[in-house]
């Protein structure tokens, strides 16, 4: 193929549609003309690319085709704005349609916490099962604070494990009887913990330790508790929808849910690695930790709420989880 020949006969072609594609406003005749002529030069860059692959022809139309593209099919908003509208909308979306669930898990969470922790301090057979009385003595009086050594590779380490507890909530929440486990495991621990260092009258300690990092910590674990229950309950009642669809649903919303979590577990580590065994007020550590878990809920209630209101659940974009099959009923 003559090359140049080909150039001289097809560039008035060309020349219009990089014309049309600068102009601001088309009328309707313009616009279809946008879009045969399109469709023309991308034959023509098929062409030139299989019978005489010239760099810059071949250049020239992918840029004149790109732009066309993007003039008749609209652009595609920037990474950034989706970033953002991930976090404001969606995740929040997520974590509010979770709420009524995440207050479920934190009652009984607690309640446990607190039966263990008196049964500890009060039952002499339940104290026994905590060790002998110097291993108590010492977890109580050195192990207790030593363990929180603000340093950053602690702060990886909380936040590893964090992750892993509720990561094992979040993937296992199908079944139903792992996250009841984990969250019930987790609550007699503290609430143990709690009931040995109240019964050595380091009860005080015990919360001033825990309070800066533990509040936004326990209710991250408590929200993935929450959300693996929910996607358990997608399981066994999934509404008007069918099983399978209600279950990826809440799957697929349950992911976005660990993104949030993930965050928030980030921000308890630097708290619980930094603060919590440094040297500051303990009024000001617990009053840092209580802006985190403010936080953390504002983000959950606030822009989660207008989110909800406006049709975000947390899962995917119909365009991006595929089409579903209508049900009725």
């Amino acid at each position: 193929m003559d090359l140049d020949a080909f150039t001289i006969v097809h560039a008035p072609a060309w020349d219009r549609l990089g014309a049309l594609v600068r102009r601001r406003r088309l009328n309707g005749v313009e616009a279809d003309e946008m879009v045969r002529l399109y469709q023309e030069v991308a034959t023509h860059l098929s062409t030139v690319r299989s019978a005489a692959p010239d760099p810059f022809v071949i250049t020239r139309l992918s840029d004149l085709l790109s732009r066309t593209r993007t003039r008749i099919a609209g652009e595609h908003d920037p990474a950034w704005s989706q970033v953002w509208r991930y976090f404001s909308q969606t995740v929040p979306a997520a974590l509010y349609r979770l709420r009524w669930w995440t207050l479920g898990v934190t009652v009984a969470f607690s309640l446990v916490a607190l039966v263990i922790g008196i049964h500890v301090a009060t039952d002499p057979a339940a104290l026994a099962a905590m060790g002998t009385p110097a291993q108590r003595a010492y977890y109580v009086h050195e192990a207790f604070v030593a363990y929180y050594d603000p340093q950053a590779s602690f702060a990886a380490m909380v936040w590893t494990n964090n992750a892993w507890i509720s990561a094992q909530m979040v993937g296992l929440g199908v079944t139903g009887v792992w996250p009841v486990y984990v969250l019930f495991i987790n609550a007699v621990n503290i609430g143990a913990a709690g009931g040995l260092m109240g019964y050595y009258g380091e009860l005080d300690t015990f919360f001033t330790l825990i309070s800066p990092h533990g509040q936004l910590e326990l209710m991250a674990v408590f929200v993935a508790g929450a959300a693996g229950l929910k996607t358990f309950w997608a399981l066994i009642d999934p509404g008007p929808r069918k099983r399978t669809v209600a279950l990826a649903s809440e799957g697929r919303a349950l992911i976005t849910c660990a993104v949030g979590l993930a965050v928030a577990l980030a921000v308890s580590g630097l708290i619980e690695g930094f603060i919590t065994g440094s040297n500051m007020a303990w009024w000001l550590k617990i009053v840092i930790g209580t802006v985190a878990l403010a936080a953390f809920w504002a983000w959950t209630l606030i822009p989660g709420r207008r989110a909800v209101a406006a049709g975000f659940t947390g899962d995917l974009t119909a365009d991006l989880a595929g089409a579903v099959a209508a049900t009725a009923g």
